[in-house]
């Protein structure tokens, strides 16, 4: 699983572990998760294009690095992956942004679709897709295809969990689409929930059962 990017920073993993904690609030598993989401996105980021223009400092001119070509591609899979896209549009204000909805059906675990938008030119724009969980990893496969029938082809999956299977899974139908996430966990359970995991992300975010 080469294409599996774990960010071991202390503080990604202190504010995992407060997160991992079924006594932890809903207004605190938000804020968590976003402060986590700034943090792996400097990671999962740190390789976009840049150019340099002339800039006229307080004390001479220079020549100064900017982000280069189309902007950015946030493509969040609904629902619980809007919680990882408010904070990263605070890294990168001017991406364009996309959404995919779909459910995991829960006797064959596999993806519905309900919903789809992207962004334009995608063929010529980074693309990022952000979901907190990537367990089966069928609705990140189907999302990834989506984008790419779309015509992405620099495209970046971000998660907060992996399990085994869904990072396997990922690396068997898109080896070209590098997966950062904060750990990687020990397995799925029958349900197809990531063991020791932190439950139902968009539950938890969103205060529903």
């Amino acid at each position: 699983m080469s294409t599996l990017k774990i960010v071991e920073h202390p503080l990604i993993q202190h504010k995992l572990t407060l997160m991992r904690d079924k006594a932890c609030p809903t207004e605190a598993f938000r804020r968590l998760l976003r402060e986590i989401s700034l943090l792996l996105g400097y990671e999962a980021l740190r390789d976009l294009p840049l150019r340099t223009r002339t800039v006229e400092t307080p004390l001479m001119e220079m020549e100064a690095p900017e982000l280069a070509g189309k902007k950015l591609a946030l493509v969040s899979i609904l629902r619980a992956g809007n919680g990882m896209l408010d904070p990263l549009l605070e890294l990168v204000p001017s991406a364009r942004v996309g959404f995919v909805g779909l459910y995991r059906d829960p006797a064959t675990l596999q993806p519905v679709e309900y919903y789809c938008k992207l962004p334009g030119d995608l063929d010529a724009r980074p693309v990022m897709l952000v979901d907190p969980m990537l367990a089966t990893a069928n609705s990140a496969v189907a999302a990834v295809d989506k984008v790419k029938a779309a015509g992405a082809r620099d495209v970046r999956f971000m998660c907060l969990l992996a399990a085994p299977e869904g990072a396997a899974r990922m690396a068997e139908a898109h080896p070209d689409v590098p997966v950062f996430t904060a750990a990687l966990d020990a397995r799925l359970n029958d349900h197809g929930y990531i063991l020791p995991g932190l439950g139902d992300a968009g539950d938890r975010m969103f205060g529903t059962k």
